[in-house]
């Protein structure tokens, strides 16, 4: 008689059910554990890239003040009569050397700059320069050049006493508008200096000389 094949018995539904739900429940929470290591991974990355672009923003890419500065300033074609009063009909030439430093790791371009000459609160000349740039970490000197409008300052009332003086007050208002470049950081810039002065007659140089900058953004 042939043995009987040895059957072993199925394992009840239930457990194979209870089995296959722990089998995905693993699955499960290793996939939760792969996207959450994932998140973190991809938010640490972002956290140094803002940073690291902050840190750069402020230290390496931070955008720094240019700064202008009236080296000298020198009176041309100033002829007196009796050595106190302009002859009529002269052109007086103002002549200023006018510097701008660039501290920054970018050039500095200029568009037209102005510069204008007071007397008295009257504006008594006004010259234009040429747009052009600061290299990086350079200093660009320029001479300015003012031809002074004979007639607004010889109308002047308080013209006689001053020249009898020897000693000419005048105030110089300079602007340079440009725009600076570093990296992704893009800044319209205007630089400003207003200086006052006094010019002796006599020799036809400045004698005291008080600057005042400002830079607007």
């Amino acid at each position: 008689m042939a043995k009987r094949e040895q059957v072993r018995p199925l394992a009840p539904a239930a457990e194979r059910r209870c089995s296959d739900e722990e089998g995905a429940s693993k699955q499960h929470k290793k996939r939760s554990r792969k996207c959450v290591k994932c998140c973190v991974f991809v938010t640490a990355i972002f956290v140094i890239l803002v940073t690291a672009i902050i840190v750069l923003r402020f230290t390496v890419f931070r955008v720094k003040d240019p700064v202008i500065t009236m080296n000298s300033v020198t009176i041309t074609k100033l002829e007196l009569n009796n050595g106190t009063t302009p002859k009529p009909g002269v052109n007086i030439t103002l002549i200023a050397d006018v510097s701008v430093k660039n501290p920054n790791v970018a050039s500095f371009k200029y568009s037209n700059t102005t510069t204008t000459l007071y007397y008295d609160r009257q504006i008594v000349g006004e010259a234009r320069n040429g747009p052009g740039h600061a290299r990086a970490r350079r200093t660009m000197r320029m001479n300015v050049t003012v031809d002074i409008i004979p007639d607004r300052i010889m109308s002047n009332p308080n013209l006689n006493a001053d020249m009898s003086s020897g000693i000419l007050s005048m105030t110089t208002y300079t602007r340079v508008p440009g725009r600076m470049k570093i990296a992704i950081v893009k800044r319209n810039i205007v630089v400003k200096m207003t200086c006052s002065m006094k010019l002796n007659i006599t020799s036809q140089q400045i004698q005291i000389q008080k600057c005042k900058r400002k830079v607007d953004f």
